[in-house]
């Protein structure tokens, strides 16, 4: 029985294999303009678990251990006063550990046939550019782990030198003004790329194919930007729930496949006899990559390691901040007793 979506009235509407037709129309056009809206569900098949999932992720994982403030570990000021937290968690996620999947090399794969305008991604894995695809088609709009500055000065500092500090369990510090610095990642309470909407201006009327993929669209601004997209483009959502105005706001054009994403690209791929092409994409990147392996059995069991080393971290932050709270208190009572002055 072929496999429905289902309408926002829950009524079904097309297959997915009738869906996979219209994409494949698409792709075969020589001068469609196709973009890329990505999150975390393109990687968690690479064993990369995600943050926010309700039950599942990073945060609430975090949260079940009775934690005072899971996404403090991305918090800029709290990375200020306690930036070990941070260090402990980026030393399981660090680029070199994990293999881009199969969608990764499928937005390569749509570069290297000129269709793709731009890949916007929520991710800081840099999976899309150890896949390929070049600088000048990525934003990621939550930043990366691919450059490095100092918080205070903004000096720069290379992978190797932040490596060097990370190998010796050591924050790592700004040569010029002594301030911590961390990868180009935005925390909370940072502002977004200016680059972003410099990209956005140049791009909200220049795509003839949107491809949402693997986002709860939940984070804004970056929820915003498929919604933004001009009324002439058609939009996709792979995902395993319906989510953004894909839900709110679905227009007649939107095409929705709640299926795992690796999967679709192997049926469009399929359909497109871009299969064997794809193929040697993903064995040439492996060859280049000295990562782990993607089984998505992974997942669980490398979630399960980041909260094991990040936990005690922030409980320890928790029981300092406590600590100095209570000797804060003291001090403030007794410089009050000072000042009383018996009359």
């Amino acid at each position: 029985m072929p496999n429905k979506t289902k309408s926002k009235t829950d009524k079904p509407v097309k297959s997915i294999e009738e869906y996979i037709d219209t994409i494949v129309l698409f792709l075969q056009k020589k001068d469609v303009k196709v973009a890329f809206f990505v999150g975390a569900g393109i990687s968690t098949n690479c064993g990369i678990p995600d943050f926010r999932s309700p039950k599942t992720g990073l945060y609430a994982n975090l949260k079940r251990l009775n934690l005072p403030y899971p996404e403090a570990v991305f918090d800029i000021e709290y990375f200020r006063k306690k930036p070990k937290a941070f260090y402990t968690l980026a030393e399981e996620l660090f680029p070199g550990k994990f293999v881009p999947s199969k969608f990764h090399y499928f937005i390569k794969l749509c570069q290297d046939k000129g269709l793709l305008k731009r890949c916007y991604t929520q991710n800081i894995d840099t999976l899309e550019r150890i896949a390929g695809v070049s600088d000048d088609k990525i934003l990621e709009a939550h930043g990366s782990f691919s450059g490095n500055h100092c918080i205070e000065c903004d000096h720069e500092m290379s992978d190797k030198e932040l490596r060097e500090y990370m190998d010796k369990n050591q924050i790592p510090t700004c040569s010029n003004c002594k301030g911590y610095v961390k990868p180009d990642i935005v925390f909370f309470g940072e502002a977004l790329p200016a680059k972003m909407w410099d990209f956005w201006e140049e791009d909200i009327d220049d795509i003839d194919l949107a491809i949402v993929a693997g986002t709860s669209l939940a984070v804004y601004p970056f929820a915003n930007l498929p919604a933004e997209v001009n009324k002439k483009a058609t939009r996709v959502l792979i995902n395993r729930e319906i989510c953004g105005d894909f839900q709110s706001k679905p227009r007649k054009t939107d095409m929705v496949l709640q299926e795992d994403c690796d999967k679709i690209v192997d049926l469009i791929c399929e359909r497109l006899e871009w299969s064997a092409e794809l193929e040697k994409l993903i064995v040439e990147g492996k060859k280049k990559i000295k990562g782990e392996s993607t089984d998505k059995e992974d997942v669980s069991e490398n979630l399960k390691v980041l909260v094991e080393e990040v936990a005690p971290v922030l409980k320890e932050d928790a029981k300092e901040s406590t600590n100095t709270k209570k000797e804060e208190d003291i001090d403030e009572l007794t410089e009050a007793v000072d000042k009383i002055t018996i009359k």
